[in-house]
Protein backbone atom coordinates (compact mmCIF):
# COMPACT_ATOMS: atom_id res chain seq x y z
CA UNK A 1 0.00 0.00 0.00
CA UNK A 2 2.89 2.74 0.79
CA UNK A 3 4.36 1.83 -2.52
CA UNK A 4 1.14 2.48 -4.58
CA UNK A 5 0.73 5.46 -2.35
CA UNK A 6 4.31 6.50 -3.05
CA UNK A 7 4.22 5.42 -7.01
CA UNK A 8 1.01 8.11 -6.93
CA UNK A 9 2.44 10.90 -5.30
CA UNK A 10 5.74 10.64 -7.57
CA UNK A 11 3.64 10.15 -10.06
CA UNK A 12 1.83 13.66 -10.22
CA UNK A 13 4.77 15.25 -9.35
CA UNK A 14 6.62 14.16 -11.89
CA UNK A 15 3.40 14.91 -14.42
CA UNK A 16 3.30 18.98 -13.34
CA UNK A 17 7.13 19.48 -13.34
CA UNK A 18 7.17 17.81 -17.03
CA UNK A 19 4.09 19.47 -18.34
CA UNK A 20 3.71 22.82 -16.17
CA UNK A 21 7.65 24.11 -15.81
CA UNK A 22 8.70 27.35 -16.93
CA UNK A 23 9.98 30.09 -16.18
CA UNK A 24 6.97 32.08 -15.95
CA UNK A 25 5.19 29.44 -13.47
CA UNK A 26 8.19 28.97 -11.47
CA UNK A 27 8.16 32.91 -10.66
CA UNK A 28 4.24 33.07 -10.28
CA UNK A 29 4.30 29.88 -8.12
CA UNK A 30 6.76 31.51 -5.51
CA UNK A 31 5.06 34.42 -5.00
CA UNK A 32 1.69 32.75 -4.48
CA UNK A 33 3.60 30.12 -2.41
CA UNK A 34 5.33 32.93 -0.44
CA UNK A 35 1.63 34.50 0.17
CA UNK A 36 1.28 31.30 2.30
CA UNK A 37 4.08 31.03 4.19
CA UNK A 38 3.07 31.04 7.91
CA UNK A 39 -0.62 31.70 7.02
CA UNK A 40 0.58 35.04 6.45
CA UNK A 41 -1.70 36.52 3.96
CA UNK A 42 -4.66 34.53 5.89
CA UNK A 43 -3.57 36.27 9.24
CA UNK A 44 -3.49 40.01 7.52
CA UNK A 45 -6.77 39.24 6.44
CA UNK A 46 -7.82 38.30 9.95
CA UNK A 47 -5.98 41.25 11.24
CA UNK A 48 -8.16 44.27 8.58
CA UNK A 49 -11.25 42.10 9.04
CA UNK A 50 -10.52 42.97 13.42
CA UNK A 51 -9.38 46.59 12.74
CA UNK A 52 -13.33 46.77 10.97
CA UNK A 53 -15.94 46.85 13.63
CA UNK A 54 -18.27 45.27 11.42
CA UNK A 55 -16.11 42.26 10.66
CA UNK A 56 -14.68 41.86 14.52
CA UNK A 57 -15.53 39.00 14.99
CA UNK A 58 -14.94 37.20 11.71
CA UNK A 59 -11.70 38.25 12.13
CA UNK A 60 -11.27 36.98 15.77
CA UNK A 61 -13.03 33.85 14.70
CA UNK A 62 -10.12 33.90 11.36
CA UNK A 63 -7.63 34.05 14.03
CA UNK A 64 -8.70 31.32 16.20
CA UNK A 65 -9.18 28.72 13.21
CA UNK A 66 -5.88 29.42 12.04
CA UNK A 67 -4.53 29.03 15.65
CA UNK A 68 -6.17 25.89 16.00
CA UNK A 69 -4.92 24.69 12.84
CA UNK A 70 -1.23 25.49 13.58
CA UNK A 71 -1.29 23.34 16.65
CA UNK A 72 -3.63 20.41 15.51
CA UNK A 73 -0.76 20.25 11.77
CA UNK A 74 1.97 21.68 12.81
CA UNK A 75 2.67 21.03 16.60
CA UNK A 76 1.18 17.87 16.61
CA UNK A 77 0.35 15.70 13.10
CA UNK A 78 3.57 16.83 12.01
CA UNK A 79 5.46 15.73 14.80
CA UNK A 80 3.69 11.98 14.75
CA UNK A 81 4.41 11.30 11.06
CA UNK A 82 7.66 12.52 10.68
CA UNK A 83 7.32 12.31 7.12
CA UNK A 84 10.33 13.83 5.21
CA UNK A 85 10.13 16.47 2.46
CA UNK A 86 9.51 15.27 -1.59
CA UNK A 87 13.11 16.96 -2.25
CA UNK A 88 14.73 14.88 0.91
CA UNK A 89 13.35 11.57 -0.04
CA UNK A 90 14.65 12.31 -3.90
CA UNK A 91 17.92 14.23 -3.47
CA UNK A 92 17.99 14.28 -7.34
CA UNK A 93 15.21 17.06 -7.76
CA UNK A 94 16.19 20.31 -7.46
CA UNK A 95 14.04 23.13 -5.73
CA UNK A 96 14.16 27.11 -6.53
CA UNK A 97 13.01 28.20 -2.84
CA UNK A 98 14.70 27.73 0.14
CA UNK A 99 14.01 24.48 1.17
CA UNK A 100 11.67 23.88 4.65
CA UNK A 101 12.79 22.74 7.39
CA UNK A 102 10.07 21.17 8.74
CA UNK A 103 7.87 17.70 8.18
CA UNK A 104 6.05 17.39 4.99
CA UNK A 105 2.79 16.01 6.21
CA UNK A 106 0.54 17.64 5.92
CA UNK A 107 0.72 20.73 3.80
CA UNK A 108 0.67 23.49 6.33
CA UNK A 109 0.26 25.91 3.94
CA UNK A 110 -2.67 24.01 2.58
CA UNK A 111 -4.09 23.07 5.72
CA UNK A 112 -4.13 27.17 6.71
CA UNK A 113 -5.48 27.84 3.41
CA UNK A 114 -8.39 26.00 3.36
CA UNK A 115 -8.71 26.45 7.56
CA UNK A 116 -8.98 30.78 6.26
CA UNK A 117 -10.80 30.20 2.75
CA UNK A 118 -13.45 27.87 4.68
CA UNK A 119 -14.18 30.18 7.17
CA UNK A 120 -14.00 33.20 4.76
CA UNK A 121 -16.68 31.38 2.86
CA UNK A 122 -18.86 30.41 5.66
CA UNK A 123 -19.39 34.02 7.07
CA UNK A 124 -18.49 36.46 4.00
CA UNK A 125 -20.31 34.64 1.28
CA UNK A 126 -19.29 37.22 -1.46
CA UNK A 127 -15.60 36.47 -0.81
CA UNK A 128 -15.72 32.76 -0.93
CA UNK A 129 -14.45 32.20 -4.70
CA UNK A 130 -11.94 34.30 -4.31
CA UNK A 131 -10.96 32.98 -1.02
CA UNK A 132 -10.83 29.01 -2.43
CA UNK A 133 -9.30 30.10 -5.54
CA UNK A 134 -6.80 31.32 -3.58
CA UNK A 135 -6.57 28.29 -1.14
CA UNK A 136 -6.39 26.18 -4.02
CA UNK A 137 -4.12 28.13 -5.90
CA UNK A 138 -1.00 27.95 -2.78
CA UNK A 139 -2.20 24.21 -2.04
CA UNK A 140 -0.72 23.50 -5.77
CA UNK A 141 1.83 25.98 -5.90
CA UNK A 142 3.42 23.14 -3.22
CA UNK A 143 3.39 20.50 -5.28
CA UNK A 144 4.32 22.81 -8.53
CA UNK A 145 7.46 23.55 -5.95
CA UNK A 146 8.26 19.89 -4.84
CA UNK A 147 8.12 20.54 -1.52
CA UNK A 148 5.06 18.43 -1.05
CA UNK A 149 3.32 15.33 -2.24
CA UNK A 150 -0.17 15.57 -2.88
CA UNK A 151 -1.33 13.23 -0.05
CA UNK A 152 0.39 15.85 1.99
CA UNK A 153 -1.88 18.70 0.26
CA UNK A 154 -5.27 16.29 0.33
CA UNK A 155 -5.02 15.77 4.01
CA UNK A 156 -3.52 19.40 4.37
CA UNK A 157 -7.27 20.35 3.21
CA UNK A 158 -9.23 17.64 5.24
CA UNK A 159 -7.38 19.33 8.04
CA UNK A 160 -7.76 23.06 7.03
CA UNK A 161 -11.36 21.58 6.64
CA UNK A 162 -11.96 20.07 10.04
CA UNK A 163 -10.16 23.48 11.51
CA UNK A 164 -12.95 25.35 10.07
CA UNK A 165 -15.86 23.45 10.96
CA UNK A 166 -14.60 23.54 14.70
CA UNK A 167 -14.12 27.17 14.91
CA UNK A 168 -17.19 27.82 13.77
CA UNK A 169 -19.21 25.41 15.81
CA UNK A 170 -17.07 26.95 18.60
CA UNK A 171 -18.14 30.42 17.23
CA UNK A 172 -21.95 29.49 17.04
CA UNK A 173 -21.73 28.54 20.75
CA UNK A 174 -23.70 31.06 23.17
CA UNK A 175 -20.66 32.01 25.32
CA UNK A 176 -18.46 32.83 22.36
CA UNK A 177 -20.84 35.33 21.13
CA UNK A 178 -21.19 37.48 24.37
CA UNK A 179 -17.94 37.66 24.51
CA UNK A 180 -17.50 39.32 21.41
CA UNK A 181 -20.30 41.93 22.20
Amino acid sequence: METLLNNFDIGILNFIRDNLSSPFMDKFMTFITYLGDNGAIWIAIGIILIIQRKYRKIGLVLLLGLLLNAILGEVIIKNIVQRPRVFNTYPDISIIINPPDSYSFPSGHTASSFTAAMLIGYYLKKWRYGAYILASLIAFSRLYLFVHYPTDIICGILLGTISALITIKFAEENKFKKLLK
